[in-house]
């Protein structure tokens, strides 16, 4: 399956069971919304899916679990961020071996390469796999930048195909459109950017809070690309307190806590993170509760 990248891409969360292990039907009831809410793709292993404490055959669980789930629907992408260079190769051979049909890449973790290095980095694994890539680009949480000389290089490797954008810098779209035109797929990865990024350009949104609210989600995608700009604002503002959760160092535990709300997951994290306890835990409640509260009337989006 080639990847279209565009439109939403939930950043999965992983689920566990109450004896942390992996939740595989709650994690399938999860995906099964989400198809039926008509996401594009899905990607599986990122910062939102705990990626640091699930372990490689835990990983090749859920990818082959997941390609199983989607029936070829949409394709999933597993999520590489990998201190090692050969490590990273590894991971996007498993990754085919299990049947994903695309990588989101990180620069290397745990050291802060320069741009030289991490634009080895990203060719290295590119000439290793067929694999089409997403770049993911984001200084802030991750201190390197994926700055325009280096996507000027990555031009030659064709299976890097799209970038998610992080930078929280909006006119980063229109940077890379100025300078790359439509060679790069651009997706917003900033929750609370989502609907500005796709008015500038971008063509779609890697989503984090889409885990426990997918229809508000696509609808308000769909509804902006057919430039029915006051329908989708209308929803995006009812959307935005939710949407600022994925902006906390916590986002694992706000996002999964309003799955749980949602009727679409659970608030169980794997250990150092805890759930929320306390003021935080009430706070939290308060604006997931009180959004679900007044969930906006959808419009027939999907015919969009």
């Amino acid at each position: 399956m080639a990847i279209e990248w565009k439109g939403i891409f939930p950043a999965f969360t992983t689920k566990f069971t109450a004896a942390d292990e992996l939740d595989l039907p709650l994690f399938g009831k999860n995906l099964q919304a989400q198809i039926a809410a008509g996401i594009d793709g899905v990607i599986l292993g990122g910062s939102l899916g705990e990626a640091s404490v699930i372990t490689t055959a835990e990983k090749e669980t859920l990818t082959k679990y997941a390609v199983e789930q989607v029936a070829g629907k949409i394709p999933v992408v597993m999520n590489i961020a990998e201190g090692a260079t050969a490590e990273a190769i590894r991971q996007a051979k498993l990754a085919a071996a299990w049947g994903a049909k695309g990588l989101m890449l990180l620069p290397p973790m745990r050291y802060k390469s320069d741009e030289r290095e991490t634009a080895e980095y990203f060719k290295a694994v590119a000439a290793s796999t067929e694999l089409p890539i997403m770049i993911y680009n984001n200084p802030v949480d991750y201190k390197v930048e994926v700055t325009l000389a280096i996507f000027d290089q990555l031009q030659a490797y064709s299976n890097i195909q799209a970038v998610k954008e992080s930078t929280r810098d909006v006119s980063n779209v229109t940077r890379m459109i100025s300078r790359f035109g439509d060679r790069f797929s651009l997706l917003c990865g900033v929750d609370t950017l989502a609907m500005e990024e796709m008015i500038l350009g971008a063509n779609g949104w890697v989503g984090g809070l889409v885990c426990a609210f997918p229809a508000e989600t696509v609808a308000i995608y769909k509804l902006t690309k057919a430039g029915r700009i006051a329908e989708a604002l209308a929803i995006y503002r009812w959307f935005l307190p939710l949407l600022e959760l994925d902006l906390h160092p916590k986002l694992v535990q706000y996002i999964k806590l309003a799955e749980q709300q949602a009727g679409l997951g659970s608030e169980l994290v794997r250990a150092p993170r805890l759930a929320l306890v306390g003021e935080e835990r009430t706070r939290i409640l308060k604006v997931i509760d009180s959004a679900i509260a007044t969930r906006p009337v959808l419009p027939d989006y999907l015919s969009l």
